[in-house]
């Protein structure tokens, strides 16, 4: 049967890359709402699409494992930790035979191949989490200039920010308005199942590549979309596409990582769909822009009940210039970086990860009563 691969089924069909986990931890930074492509198939093992490849990642104290999947392919689990994919072992037992006769005088040709696929494997790998970027001196440098920030990263480490696909990353975020983590992944789902590519099929679970802008525009989308659920989002998502085609072209997306933060923001904030919010995530998580801070009701409480924020008639809702000041506010304090800073105390406040919280707090005595000497103040739990 088409199986997840575990590491505990043998190193063999495993890469990996030497990162610690102060600098990356899987669990934090796949589920806090950056991707939805991501789940957790197995215990510490998660698997999602990646440059139009199949991935599943675990990590050990020092190691990010990784395995790909081959394209139209299957992982078979032999039991002697090696792979077999998209045959069954008696097909693959006939053929062996006589592939290795075929491909004998090949075979260096071959090793040479595989080794050029490694490299550009870990490349991508690399790129997506950005392990470029020294995550450690920054955390340190957040928590010098900021004594909230230096008491929660001693549980919330590894925090990364990715860099996605700019398409698929608007596209998912243009799926957030009035939503919650849990069902934008199962629309995003539905959207890559309705027009993107099949790459495989593990455990009775498919996975697809994210649409490409054309299948996005097709003038069926919209119809199409609205049958599974996405209700107004659907006519965004059709638009933003055709109008990204009409008036821009295929690159232009991808392009916006060239230009200044405040151009590329304005750019797509022009897309139907788009608000200052989606825009600032988008290009905080695809467009290198990490300065970038987004800002929603959940932020704009973090900053009001963590750092104190107030401000002059404060307003209902969110305004175009509370949502500069706010971010302005938080750029002073945590410099160039300062989105990928937001990303960890959005991560903190989330209320999967509230246990983790739990270990900050102090237990703290009460005055002693009769039969009683100390008893633990409970944390007394934030809303999501």
């Amino acid at each position: 049967m088409a199986r997840h691969a575990v590491l505990s089924s043998g190193e063999k069909i495993w890469k990996f890359i030497a990162c610690e986990k102060s600098q990356l931890r899987l669990d934090l930074t796949l589920a806090c709402g950056q991707s939805f492509r991501w789940r957790e198939t197995s215990e510490g093992h998660w698997t999602g699409v990646v440059g139009g490849r199949v991935w599943t990642l675990t990590q050990t104290e020092d190691t990010l494992w990784y395995h790909v999947y081959e394209k139209n392919g299957r992982y078979m689990d032999t039991g002697d930790g090696t792979a077999n994919y998209g045959v069954s072992l008696n097909e693959e037992n006939k053929s062996q035979m006589k592939l290795r006769e075929i491909v004998k005088k090949e075979e260096e040709q071959a090793v040479a191949v595989t080794v050029q696929n490694d490299e550009e494997e870990e490349a991508m790998l690399r790129d997506y989490f950005q392990l470029n970027v020294n995550l450690r001196d920054l955390y340190r440098k957040w928590g010098a200039a900021d004594p909230h920030f230096k008491k929660i990263a001693d549980i919330f480490t590894g925090v990364r920010m990715l860099r996605q696909d700019p398409t698929e990353c608007l596209f998912s975020f243009i799926c957030t308005s009035n939503n919650h983590i849990s069902r934008i992944q199962g629309m995003v789902e539905r959207l890559c199942q309705a027009r993107g590519n099949l790459l495989c099929q593990l455990d009775q679970t498919s996975y697809y590549d994210f649409p490409s802008l054309s299948a996005l525009a097709d003038n069926s989308v919209e119809a199409c979309l609205r049958e599974l659920g996405f209700g107004y989002r659907a006519r965004f998502l059709q638009k933003s596409a055709k109008q990204i085609l009409d008036n821009h072209g295929p690159k232009w997306l991808e392009g916006l990582r060239n230009v200044p933060y405040v151009e590329a923001r304005d750019a797509l904030r022009a897309l139907p769909g788009v608000g200052t919010k989606v825009a600032d995530c988008v290009c905080l998580m695809s467009l290198d822009k990490a300065d970038a801070v987004p800002i929603d009701t959940h932020v704009w409480q973090i900053a009001k009940r963590d750092y104190k924020y107030t401000t002059v008639n404060e307003p209902k809702n969110i305004t175009e210039k509370l949502h500069k000041d706010i971010g302005d506010f938080f750029r002073k304090l945590w410099g160039p970086y300062a989105g990928w800073a937001q990303s960890v105390l959005f991560c903190a406040d989330l209320k999967k990860f509230q246990k983790l919280k739990e270990g900050l707090h102090l237990k703290r005595p009460k005055k002693e009563s009769k039969g009683e000497s100390m008893v633990t103040c409970k944390k007394k739990r934030s809303k999501y």
